[in-house]
């Protein structure tokens, strides 16, 4: 058998072989790291998805087996300064001062003048960042935006996002949900071993204690004083689910085969995005969406009239005040499905809201779950192999990002990214009975009345 080092490299040079002839086919230049990003359609073919991961998964594990460990534990015991560089950047809105400079860049004296940061030291944060490779150092002390920070710009001119910082991050999700991370996750995450090392109820986290509150996150972010993060938090959230292609939801159960006039619930749906998808795919089925009320009606009565005001008028789309920690009114309902709601919570508080829906339902009622399934790093027999020496869930391709969810759910509100198993124990806890899961971004999980 070939040596794990050998092995990793190959994975590289024909997962590399595989990115170019893609785009090669296309006659599209393979991007630079240098230029502003640019989305294009081959990013979601499937070929260049997965050699995509297997480049990522196979260079992060070739430097983790290649250098010292201690240069490997160096790197990520001081990675909160990557997060307070970052959160630092996106605060004081160092990619949009670079927008329109171009690739020559701008110098740190006039940048700092820009943003009102000393300019010595914020040479330092952008050459940790360029680093990074977040920006480029073009020249000494000049710095420029690169395929990575650009994506940091946000959607309104300069003057008026230092002007207004409760309009900041309208239109800019990924920016929203950077600073959100880096701020309100940061923040919270240095509590994390005061919070294992003591008993804890279900309804506290890390955040509790580092912000002093017992409200949940959702409850603090209403707070007056915290109102412009509960504003950021949201924009973020509502880009977070825009690279997820349609058939997740539109195939990830067989509403097609529903008889005319079913009802879907769409629970916890917050203004009801995948509702308009199934409702606009299925025109056939009538459905439900529900919410806390300043949700439904602040928010999602908008949504609806500017999105598909018909839906509304003529009853095949009801918009509905429902809290899914008190017994479900929507009785007997064809489908009642979730879009990454359980990782929010933590099991007890999961069975609350799973056998709510259960007690409404009927003996032929299905649940859909919408989540995200937690990979194992080691083999998983129920699963694809592999490529070998990879981890079984691909490393930070892959697991990284899903492991990352999960601590920041624990972080932010002791919820959880769960496996699969995790999530049958669930349902047979709340009288559901797991039917079977469709994979994908995110899992479709079926489950009927026990």
């Amino acid at each position: 058998m070939t040596t794990p080092l050998k092995a990793l490299a190959t994975i590289i040079s024909s997962s590399v072989q595989t990115l170019e002839s893609a785009y090669s086919k296309k006659g599209v230049p393979f991007p630079s790291l240098d230029d502003p990003f640019q989305p294009i359609s081959l990013y979601n073919e499937h070929d260049v998805v997965t050699a995509t991961n297997l480049i990522v998964a196979a260079a992060h594990q070739i430097i983790a087996t290649v250098r010292q460990p201690m240069d490997t534990l160096f790197d990520y015991a001081p990675a909160m300064y990557t997060s307070a560089a970052l959160g630092l950047a996106v605060d004081v809105n160092v990619p949009d001062v670079l927008k329109d400079v171009g690739p020559q860049g701008l110098h740190v004296s006039e940048i700092g003048r820009e943003v009102e940061i000393d300019a010595d030291k914020l040479a330092r944060i952008l050459r940790y960042l360029a680093t990074r490779h977040v920006f480029r150092e073009v020249s000494p002390n000049v710095f420029a935006n690169n395929r990575v920070s650009s994506v940091l710009v946000k959607a309104r001119p300069l003057g008026q996002l230092k002007a207004n910082r409760m309009t900041k991050y309208d239109g800019a999700s990924a920016a929203a949900m950077v600073e959100h991370i880096t701020d309100d996750a940061f923040k919270s995450s240095t509590f994390i071993t005061t919070y294992l090392r003591s008993p804890r109820e279900d309804s506290e986290a890390p955040f509790n204690l580092a912000m002093g509150t017992k409200a949940p996150l959702c409850e603090w972010f209403e707070e007056g004083e915290n109102a412009w993060r509960g504003r950021r938090f949201t924009v973020g959230m509502a880009g977070a689910f825009d690279h997820l292609p349609p058939a997740l939801f539109t195939e990830g159960f067989d509403w097609k085969n529903l008889p005319d006039g079913s009802v879907g619930v769409d629970v916890g749906g917050g203004v009801g995005s995948v509702t308009l998808l199934l409702a606009k795919t299925f025109p056939n089925l009538k459905f439900v969406v529900e919410d806390l009320e300043e949700v439904i009606t602040l928010r999602a009565r908008q949504f609806w009239e500017n999105q598909a005001p018909k839906a509304i008028a003529d009853g095949s789309v009801l918009l509905k005040v429902q809290n899914f920690f008190e017994p479900q009114t929507v009785k007997h309902a064809a489908v009642y499905f979730m879009r990454s709601v359980m990782h929010d919570w933590p099991d007890s508080t999961c069975i609350t809201i799973l056998k709510n829906l259960r007690a409404a339902a009927s003996s032929s009622s299905k649940l859909v779950v919408f989540d995200t399934i937690m990979p194992y790093a080691c083999p998983d027999p129920s699963g694809p192999p592999s490529p070998y020496p990879l981890l079984g869930n691909l490393g930070l391709a892959v697991g990284g990002f899903v492991t990352m969810l999960d601590l920041q759910m624990f972080n932010l509100g002791n919820g959880q990214e769960r496996t699969l198993a995790q999530f049958v124990q669930l349902g047979e806890a709340s009288g559901w009975k797991f039917e079977g899961v469709r994979p994908g971004l995110l899992a479709a999980l079926e489950f009927s009345a026990a």
